[in-house]
């Protein structure tokens, strides 16, 4: 596999919003930032005008070739682009169990660190995605302990959030 990371393109959606196949996946995938299952391609669209401004967000497409086999967002939480923040990984889930999720959050990581100056990589992850978290683990993540938990009401459930970061200075590079 030739793994590369491009802009996402508004014709990506229909791909990935058909890998969520049902609404836990999607609240674990996307926690409260759409209101209905499924997600159409025309909302997950619809989301990125409003809120992938291209200076403080960017949302990529994973492929090899012109197959769409993943999509990340990174996203700056404060002024300083030192830290930026993964959100919205998700990968094709006809082909999980072959190392795409830690392909794709590593390219996404190199990008933060190399393209946009990160220093450090944050992420929050659901408590109850152990799949997710082992993913983000073996890509080199580790988890902090916070005072304020981040929780989110999903499907009648308190979910709690998982705050995992990478840090420059730790990373080990392979040139």
């Amino acid at each position: 596999m030739n793994l590369t990371l491009r802009p996402y393109k508004p014709s990506d959606a229909t791909v990935i919003t058909s890998w969520l196949k049902n609404e836990y996946l999607m609240r674990q995938w996307c926690a409260d930032r759409y209101d209905y299952y499924p997600i159409t391609p025309e909302a997950m669209n619809a989301y990125h005008e409003k809120f992938i401004d291209r200076d403080k967000s960017c949302a990529l497409t994973m492929c090899d070739g012109d197959e769409i086999l993943g999509y990340i967002t990174l996203r700056t939480p404060a002024d300083d682009h030192a830290e930026q923040r993964l959100g919205f990984v998700i990968v094709d889930d006809s082909k999980r169990g072959q190392g795409l999720g830690k392909s794709l959050v590593s390219l996404a990581v190199d990008y933060a660190l190399r393209e946009l100056g990160a220093a450090k990589v944050s992420l929050g992850v659901f408590e109850n995605n152990s799949y997710a978290i082992h993913c983000y683990e073996a890509a080199g993540f580790h988890r902090i302990s916070r005072h304020d938990i981040e929780s989110y009401q999903c499907m009648g459930e308190t979910w709690n959030c998982i705050e995992m970061i990478l840090l420059k200075d730790k990373m080990i590079y392979d040139t």
